[in-house]
Order: C-alpha cells, then structure tokens, then sequence
C-alpha cells in the first residue's frame, strides 16, 4: 500500500508541474490573441488579461488527457532512470501492480475534472462569451429556454415593414381588429430599441419560431407593440411573421387600436447560427445540467444531439485519462538506455495524439448521426486501454 501511494504522489506531483506549465503557456499565448483583438477597441491590458483568463480555462480542460499522457511518460522515465522499476520488479511486484496506483489516481482525477472543473469552464466560457458580446454588439442577443418556451432578446436596428390586409382599425369599430382588401404594404420607421421573442416551440435548425410573441421596446420609453405570429420564420436580415395580430401599446385601447394581416416583416440581425450559438455550446453547460438541458432543447423542437454527444464524451473522460497511463506505459515502463529512449517517448507521444484525435473523430461521427453517443464516446479509450493492456502483458515478465 505504502509503494502504491508513492506512486500514485509521484504521478500526481509530474501532472501538476505539466499542468502548470500548459497553463502558463495558454494565459501568454491567449492573452496575445485578446490584445490583438480588442485592444484597437479600446480594452486595456486587464481587460484583455481577464478575457485571457476566462478563454483558457476550455482550453486547458480539453487538452487535460494530453497533460494526463505526459505526466504518465515522465512518471515512467523517471522511475526507470532511477533504476526504482528495477527495484520494484526486484521485490517481487510486477510491473502490472505498479502501473495501478498511476491508473487509478488518473482515473480519479478524470471524475474530479468532470465533477469540478466541468462546471468551471461552463461558468467561464459564458462569461467569456458575455463579454465578447458585449464589445461587439453591446449585450442586445440572449437566447434561452423556459419551460416549455423559447426566448430570445434581439436588438431592433432598422426599420419594420408590414404587408398588411388594411389600415388601422378604427376605435369606434369595437375591440376586434378589422381585416381589409390585401397587399397593401407599408413602411414605417422604428426607433433603436430592442424586441423580446417568445415562442412555444422551434424548428430543428432555429430558422421558425411557433405561436411567437414579439415585445417591441423603444429606447427610454418602454415597449411600444406586441405582436403575436402563428409563424416567424427568420430570413436575410428579417423575421417574416404569418398570421398576424398587432397591437400598439402606446395607445389608449390597444385592442380597439389592433391590426391584424397576413404578414409582417420586422427587422434583425439575429442568424440561425447565431440563435443554435446563443443556447451555449455543449461545453458552456455544467455536466449537472446537462440532461434538464437536453429535455428542454428537445421540447422546444430543437435536435440536442450535439449535446447528448457531449454528455456521454464527458462521463467517459475518467475512462479517457486511465487509458492514457496505459498508453505511456506501454511504451516507457520498461529499463530504457541511449537513443533508445527517443524512440519510445515519440512512439508514446503519438498513440496518445493519435488516441486524442481518433475520440475527436468518434465525436464528429457522433454528432452527424453516424455511431451512437454512447459508442462515439467510450470505443476509442476502450479500444486503446486493451491495445496497451495487451502489449503490456507480451513484455511483462514477472
């Protein structure tokens, strides 16, 4: 027990310097790349440095199987330059027992990654998002999921042209908005302000909005129209609404005031990409809202494999950083002398960036459709644990 702590304090002690390291390197790397895009907007250096910090931590949690593969390669290295392996097969353990504690403690630190970091990086990639927001398009965008609702906050930058079936209604015709002879379009200027956007439910790909409520708010003075659509289906800098009934605030009666038509175009800046973006990618949600989150994306009308695909990558990352210890030891927990030893590094090195990128192939495959979530996530760290198990086991001697 005494040597599988060791071990396991020897691992944990080459994972934290590496990992520090790989932070240190990203916060530079980073905070150059922040400084070269805001800076000419007018973000100072601890703006930028702060932006810098919030954009790492995704980052660094991505590539923690990586730092997990290093960490195991200079563990084995160490201990077979100290002739400590030699003493310990001397002693009449195995190299298999000796690999256990490694493997255990990365597997361990794999669910303190998911439990603990997860959220942290969910927390600080939307904060990081806010902000970016907020320097290119002062914070007006905000997609979210109620229950059983869709809503988004847009900002309201032109004008809003209306195909209408007739004229206002006049207020001595009663509280019903009376419908008039057809295509008779008309223009009419809307003051910068924002619009609210609820809706029942969405189409997968965030192009049309159902039973959809527009709250149109002019700047200073509050809102100004509500506007209900059977439909709104977004197009090229534009909602086209169907099926609609519109009524202005602003007036004494609103309902006498009502217009009702056939169509409504309303101005916006909003894309489909942009909407699917603002629900946060799979990442920007913490693990432990994950699955309320995929109920709700899926009850709003929207597909939420990406998310379910996410969901499972992360329950098998603890699977993920066990197989790398195998993967390092397999080429390095062995006596290693001269140029022998380049060889084994680079070999290590490259099944483990191969391993990396082949579970981020399974994770594509995953989210087109093609293999199920849960086999996208847990074949590749699968396969390669048994791969290295395997080799292990040929040169095992004892």
């Amino acid at each position: 027990m005494i040597l599988q702590l060791y071990l396991a304090r020897r691992w944990l002690r080459q994972f934290a310097v590496i990992a520090g390291a790989f932070l240190a390197i990203l916060f530079l790397i980073d905070l150059i790349e922040q400084i070269r895009r805001f800076g000419p907007q007018g973000v100072g250096l601890p703006g930028t440095a702060a932006m810098a910090a919030l954009n790492i931590a995704g980052g660094f949690y991505s590539i923690l199987p990586l730092i997990t593969l290093l960490s195991g390669i200079a563990l084995f290295l160490s201990l077979s330059r100290s002739s400590e392996m030699v003493a310990i097969r001397a002693s009449g353990r195995s190299g298999m027992r000796s690999l256990a504690a490694p493997a255990i403690s990365a597997v361990i630190a794999g669910f303190v990654a998911v439990g603990v970091l997860n959220p942290i990086v969910a927390g600080t990639t939307k904060r990081f998002d806010a902000m970016v927001a907020r320097i290119h398009t002062g914070g007006t965008q905000t997609v979210s999921l109620g229950e059983g609702a869709v809503w988004l906050r847009q900002g309201l930058p032109g004008q809003t042209a209306r195909t209408r079936a007739g004229g206002p209604a006049d207020a001595s015709d009663g509280p019903t908005a009376r419908q008039a002879p057809a295509d008779l379009p008309a223009t009419g200027e809307q003051a910068a302000g924002q619009v609210v956007i609820r809706a029942t439910r969405a189409s997968p790909d965030a192009t049309t909005l159902y039973d959809a409520t527009f709250l149109v708010f002019d700047r200073g003075t509050g809102p100004t129209r509500r506007i209900e659509a059977q439909a709104a289906r977004l197009e090229r800098g534009s909602w086209l609404l169907t099926g609609v009934k519109e009524w202005p605030l602003e007036a004494p009666n609103p309902e006498a005031a009502a217009l009702s038509g056939p169509a409504l175009r309303l101005p916006t800046d909003l894309t489909a990409d942009r909407i699917r973006d603002g629900f946060g990618a799979p990442e920007a949600v913490p693990i432990w809202q994950l699955a309320s989150f995929i109920s709700g994306l899926e009850r709003a009308g929207f597909s939420a494999l990406r998310h379910r695909v996410w969901l499972q990558m992360e329950l098998a990352r603890p699977l993920l950083m066990g197989a790398m210890i195998l993967v390092a030891a397999a080429f390095t927990m062995r006596p290693v002398r001269g140029r022998r030893v380049g060889v084994l590094v680079l070999g290590a090195f490259v099944a483990g960036v191969g391993l990396f990128f082949l579970r981020n192939l399974a994770q594509v495959l995953g989210e087109s459709g093609q293999v199920p979530p849960a086999l996208a996530a847990l074949a590749p760290p699968a396969v390669a644990a048994l791969l290295a198990l395997a080799l292990l086991l040929r040169l095992e001697d004892g």
